[in-house]
């Protein structure tokens, strides 16, 4: 089934590239340029995934989200931004997005980002991350850390160079960055990921990326 993805950006010439990017591997079912349009076009298509502006007319993407993340509970948000700053990102993240991309990203890796929010995944460009995981860090205090992170039973169970690719895709990197600092193939990217996942008792890369902050690995 096809992904159905809703656009909002103040710039219709940003719109119009995205739309193009994207291609046919999803549905484009509406756009707004402000956050009183946004609000009204989302709550009329329910699409699958809103790709979010966070820099917007009436309030920004944040005002989206917090009006309409609790009355569209199955919507799934990803920011789209010319903005890498620390403040934008943990914002929007804790206003409820799931994932925080740059707009110097790839049509692909644009392409391969909403395919895995849409299927429940995080995504973060890669310098990005670590603000999302310091601004974890810093509202859970209570949270229990290891003494030793390496005692972590799971990671003795990784080859090197699983444990490469486990802290690359901790922070965020797509399969085809990682093959590409690595020097290996996409296919070879995703075999180490199962395995990776499989050897650690993970279900997803969420789950991934909070056990290797919990770890110290990143």
């Amino acid at each position: 089934m096809t992904t159905r993805v809703y656009l909002v950006d103040d710039h219709a010439m940003v719109r119009s590239g995205v739309r193009a990017e994207l291609g046919g591997a999803v549905d484009v079912v509406g756009e707004a340029a402000d956050v009183a349009g946004a609000v009204e076009g989302i709550r009329a298509a329910v699409p699958d995934v809103v790709l979010l502006d966070v820099h917007l007319p009436g309030g920004g993407g944040r005002a989206v989200l917090e009006t309409l993340r609790a009355e569209l509970p199955s919507v799934r948000w990803l920011a789209l931004s010319v903005s890498d700053a620390a403040e934008d990102v943990i914002a929007v993240i804790r206003a409820g997005a799931r994932g925080y991309v740059t707009k110097t990203i790839s049509g692909p890796d644009l392409r391969d980002a909403v395919a895995r929010v849409a299927d429940g995944d995080v995504v973060f460009s890669p310098r990005l991350a670590g603000f999302v995981l310091d601004a974890f860090a810093a509202t859970t205090p209570s949270a229990p850390q290891p003494e030793d992170p390496a005692t972590d039973p799971g990671l003795d169970l990784l080859s090197a160079r699983e444990r490469e690719v486990m802290q690359l895709l901790a922070r965020g990197y797509t399969y085809r960055e990682i093959g590409s600092r690595l020097f290996i193939s996409v296919k070879t990217v995703e075999s180490h990921a199962s395995n990776v996942l499989r050897k650690l008792q993970l279900s997803n890369r969420n789950e991934l990326t909070r056990w290797a902050a919990t770890n110290r690995l990143l």
